[in-house]
């Protein structure tokens, strides 16, 4: 089972944004960090999501445990709906890679049990020639 924890930040609303991926497969850890440019938080939260899911496709993992400390995306993943039309898209996209996982669990985790939240953070820092 591929244990994954995702998070998305920014400086603003919007700011520069940046989102984390921590995937671990038994003893196996990997780290991700990819710099967003200017965006909202929800918005890096979703692209966290797509972003891990895609990489987990890549690795053709059966069965996914994804953890976010972000309500908004885990309730839309569980409800399969987001009143924001600026969502939609992305939460389309999630639903659709999700399928493609034999198993695929969705669960809300405080944010202090986050393990990507310092990689969201780095790649923040990361973004270069963007400004708000």
């Amino acid at each position: 089972m591929f244990e994954v924890y995702t998070d998305g930040a920014s400086t603003g609303s919007p700011g520069l944004a940046g989102a984390g991926i921590f995937i671990k497969d038994g003893s196996h850890v990997d780290r991700y960090s990819f710099p967003l440019g200017v965006r909202d938080t929800h918005e890096a939260e979703f692209i966290a999501v797509i972003k891990a899911l895609e990489l987990l496709k890549e690795k053709q993992a059966a069965t996914v445990s994804l953890r976010s400390d972000s309500q908004t995306v885990v309730q839309a993943i569980e409800k399969e709906y987001i009143h924001k039309d600026l969502y939609k898209p992305l939460l389309t996209e999630i639903l659709t890679l999700s399928k493609v996982f034999p198993l695929f669990f969705v669960k809300w985790i405080p944010s202090k049990e986050n393990r990507a939240d310092g990689l969201a953070r780095e790649a923040i820092r990361q973004n270069k020639g963007h400004s708000k």
